[in-house]
């Protein structure tokens, strides 16, 4: 069973990683970030890092190509802070690379019969949740998600629960 959730799980994230990059025409970290940000808009360099999986200077070079790509914009508000939005373009790359990790993944279910989707479901619920390590979990694990497709995410309620 080890053995088939790691083929699994190597295969569904290559997948959905390579998909969503080239939906958006960016990187997978930038496929993140931009994801990130369209649901995050304003947060700082050093934070969209660590909500992506990216020290702070990785991060400002991914930013540095997403900004020459005309897709995030950096605001200076005032003191030494940096907020970070998306540009429209920066949306419609967001939002398609959610629709093409949507498409790769209902793709992925298609073998599976709705008896064994619906059992699968309370699995990977509980395989998610017994991931998270801290509280900031949600915002690595989570980096590509459709925020609005979970009715109820048990990533983000074990989050909330951590002590």
């Amino acid at each position: 069973m080890a053995n088939l959730l790691g083929a699994g799980a190597l295969a569904v994230a290559e997948r959905v990683s390579a998909e969503a990059a080239r939906a958006a025409g960016v990187s997978a970290s930038g496929a993140a970030a931009l994801s990130t940000l369209l649901v995050e808009p304003g947060i700082g360099v050093t934070e969209l890092g660590a909500r992506i999986g990216l020290s702070q200077p990785a991060a400002a070079r991914m930013l540095d190509t997403l900004i020459a790509a005309g897709l995030v914009e950096r605001h200076h508000p005032g003191g030494r802070g940096v907020r970070l939005t998306l540009t429209g373009t920066g949306r419609a790359s967001a939002e398609k690379l959610l629709e093409a990790r949507g498409r790769v993944l209902l793709e992925l279910l298609e073998p599976l019969t709705d008896d064994q989707v619906h059992a699968l479901a309370p699995a990977l619920e509980a395989l998610l949740a017994g991931l998270v390590e801290n509280r900031r979990s949600e915002y690595v694990l989570c980096r590509l998600c459709d925020r609005q497709v979970c009715a109820r995410c048990p990533v983000g309620e074990e989050c909330r629960g951590y002590g």
